[in-house]
């Protein structure tokens, strides 16, 4: 006899609990009516890009997952550009997709996409190998307006605001002013300059400038200068000054110079507090051409951004029609693995249902499915008890899930156990109904009673770091605890 093979956690492949669920649909249906009411339109794209696609974006050869038949012959593989990989991000699909349906599309086309990726990076706390990201983008043909760069954080901020989640800060750039800047102090190639500058949290200022110095072809003055640009950060419009003081002139810095207090200054009149300009920040895949944003997470700014992209200009083209866009990703599974993890999101119960219907004895089974059939018709999300047992069990069974009303049906209309049913005239659809968190029980009837508004379905809460969560639940999942090891 085989022994029993006993099923082994892959780090950074989380799965929620039911009740850790219901907080990631609740948080993505969330994302999607503000998407939508900003009139972005919703798009899913296959799982699988080709490789060189998906090489184009930078620094990600190591991190994509090959895909490949497990009866493919060794020369099946063909050349990079036959190869698939799972998509590690939703940008590189969705340029992809312009290009293959942009005679059927209308420019600029505003869309939004809710998938998960795949990046074979290292586990750690906020970090997986899958993941969902929540991505808005607007895309033109040859042409996008700067107004655009402005108008994507603000939806983003507002998508993040109506969260149960501490507050954000987008952190915003200019790519233009950074390239400009990196040229007018001697840089030959400045996207070398910003993947340097864009690791400066991973190794800090000294190791940065020296790999300035030494990789980048930069004098010290010049390394020592960049690093200066670098810790300028500003919620108000006093940052242009800053970099004015550093005595650098370059065309291009000034345009991104004055695209930066654009955005910026909405910010000010229309998000007070959402937004500061932080001229660290680099984003280091190599396409974005403008605007750059980074999203902290208040009281989690040690785990880096939750929310990121920027404006790109060359990311989609066939050679006669360029489609420049602009986006942000938002990290729906870091920002719940984060609070999750804490006990700091929690749902009202772990099932959507609001009543458990009681069953007084498996002769009388079909009425109990009669009532919950009616209440689901009004659509009360209702269940029927899973066995006859003393009302006290049903009541616990209903209590440990955290369904609020148990429903008794008539008991003197099918000679089953009485003792917690209101009499009432032989009804299929009669009975009485208990909130079991107050004791407090009515008559009812399947086709009129309505539970409150708020008990319908699970409401989502913020709580404390530790609060314990729904009955019958840990907080997280017990693969989380491998994955921050």
């Amino acid at each position: 006899m085989s022994p029993v093979r006993r099923p082994r956690a892959l780090s950074g492949f989380p799965e929620f609990l039911p009740s850790e669920r219901i907080v990631e649909q609740h948080v993505l249906d969330s994302l999607r009516r503000t998407f939508e009411l900003h009139g972005f339109a919703s798009l899913e794209t296959r799982a699988v890009e080709q490789l060189d696609d998906l090489l184009r974006k930078g620094e990600t050869d190591k991190e994509v997952y090959l895909l490949r038949r497990l009866q493919a012959e060794d020369d099946d593989s063909g050349s990079s550009g036959d190869q698939l990989g799972l998509h590690f991000d939703l940008t590189v699909p969705f340029a992809r997709y312009v290009l293959e349906n942009a005679g059927r599309l209308d420019f600029p086309f505003r869309r939004y996409q809710i998938q998960p990726a795949w990046r074979g990076e290292r586990p750690q706390e906020g970090r997986y190998r899958q993941f969902t990201q929540a991505d808005i983008d607007v895309i033109d043909a040859n042409t996008l307006s700067f107004h655009f760069e402005v108008e994507v954080p603000l939806v983003v901020g507002e998508a993040l605001s109506r969260l149960p989640i501490p507050p954000v800060r987008i952190q915003v750039n200019n790519r233009k002013l950074a390239e400009g800047f990196y040229r007018g102090v001697g840089a030959e190639d400045p996207s070398i300059v910003l993947r340097t500058v864009d690791k400066l949290d991973k190794i800090g200022p000294d190791a940065v400038a020296a790999l300035l110095v030494e990789q980048a072809g930069l004098s010290v003055a010049a390394a020592k200068a960049c690093l200066d640009l670098a810790s300028i950060t500003s919620s108000d419009l006093r940052f242009a000054d800053a970099v004015a003081a550093l005595g650098v002139s370059n065309p291009q810095l000034d345009e991104g110079l004055d695209e930066l207090v654009q955005v910026v200054q909405a910010g000010i009149e229309q998000a007070p507090g959402l937004m500061v300009a932080d001229l660290r920040i680099a984003r280091g895949l190599d396409y974005y051409t403008g605007t750059v944003y980074e999203t902290l997470l208040e009281g989690f700014e040690r785990f880096g951004s939750v929310s990121s992209g920027g404006r790109y200009d060359a990311l989609a083209t066939d050679g006669r029609t360029t489609y420049p866009g602009v986006g942000i990703s938002i990290g729906v599974t870091r920002i719940l693995g984060l609070l999750l993890g804490r006990g700091m999101l929690r749902a009202s119960r772990s099932v959507p249902s609001a009543v458990l219907v009681a069953v007084v004895d498996e002769a009388s089974r079909p009425t109990s499915a009669r009532i919950a059939a009616a209440l689901r018709a009004r659509g009360i999300p209702s269940e029927v008890a899973p066995a006859a047992a003393k009302y006290g069990k049903q009541i616990r069974h209903a209590d440990r899930r955290g369904i609020p009303y148990v429903w008794f049906p008539d008991s003197r209309a099918h000679g089953g156990e009485g003792s917690d049913a209101v009499g009432r005239p032989a009804s299929a659809i009669g009975g009485s109904v208990r909130d079991i968190r107050s004791g407090e029980q009515i008559e009812a009837d399947a086709g009129t009673w309505n539970p409150p508004a708020h008990d319908l379905w699970p409401t989502i809460s913020a709580a404390e770091p530790g609060d314990s969560g729904p009955p019958g639940e840990p907080s997280m999942t017990t693969e989380r605890e491998d994955e921050q090891s």
